[in-house]
């Protein structure tokens, strides 16, 4: 770690870490922020429930997007390369 910089303790409080699974991902913006909404698309109904939404600025989702690279990189090194399921179906368009 570089000199002058500390560690930050990441603390989840025991609601938070049970978690929230979805498998939709909706990504709007403007100039001066991002905001994801992560929802559940379920088999047989129209609408996505929105379970999640994350609001940040446009440096935030530039860091956030080179994590998930260099992440999904060393997860495939460990486990193989990540499908990407059939093509078509609305969730593959939007996550």
């Amino acid at each position: 770690m570089p000199e002058g910089e500390s560690k930050i303790k990441i603390v989840v409080s025991d609601q938070l870490a049970l978690g929230t699974y979805a498998n939709f991902a909706s990504i709007v913006h403007n100039f001066a922020e991002f905001i994801i909404d992560y929802g559940r698309i379920v088999p047989g109904r129209e609408e996505v429930q929105v379970v999640s939404r994350i609001v940040m600025t446009p440096v935030h989702a530039k860091q956030l997007l080179r994590a998930l690279t260099e992440n999904v990189a060393i997860y495939e090194r460990n486990f193989g390369e990540i499908t990407e399921g059939p093509k078509g179906g609305s969730a593959a368009r939007t996550m």
